[in-house]
């Protein structure tokens, strides 16, 4: 089976004012289909930077999205140290959902790829905020 690339993000929410808000946005992802959930962990960093992972059978279920993971057992991908990591990033007394999906819209190509003989030598995440400052300073020149 093939697998477009999987990837992982931890969006903290200070003062712990998660309010279900990401939801839709992550429902229509996965309704597009650009998206598949594999995993879907939230923590919690106390003052005294203690993490407490937290079930999702605990939450509202109002605030959550569904997600139906991958066929089969997908081991390997975040386990409870590397929650634990990922959750010291967290600033005390917030916190946090970390999100792990696969890119659906890329396995067309991850195959041509494989099918052509092709190998990945680099995959790097461009920063938003880098992202973000080029964009503007490109709309900006166009402008003059």
């Amino acid at each position: 089976m093939a697998v477009g690339p999987v990837e992982y993000l931890v969006v903290a929410f200070p003062g712990s004012r998660f309010t279900g808000a990401i939801a839709p946005a992550l429902a229509e992802a996965v309704a597009s289909k650009a998206v598949r959930i594999i995993d879907l962990t939230f923590v919690y960093r106390a003052e005294d930077g203690a993490i407490e992972i937290i079930e999702l059978d605990d939450l509202d279920p109002d605030d959550l999205v569904s997600f139906e993971p991958v066929e089969g057992e997908v081991g390997g991908m975040l386990n409870s140290d590397d929650i634990r990591t990922l959750g010291e990033s967290v600033p005390p007394g917030s916190s946090a959902a970390l999100i792990v999906w696969e890119d659906l819209w890329a396995l067309p190509l991850t195959e041509a790829v494989r099918a052509s003989g092709g190998q990945l030598v680099a995959h790097e995440r461009i920063p938003a905020d880098v992202a973000e400052a080029a964009v503007s300073a490109a709309a900006s020149a166009s402008a003059r």
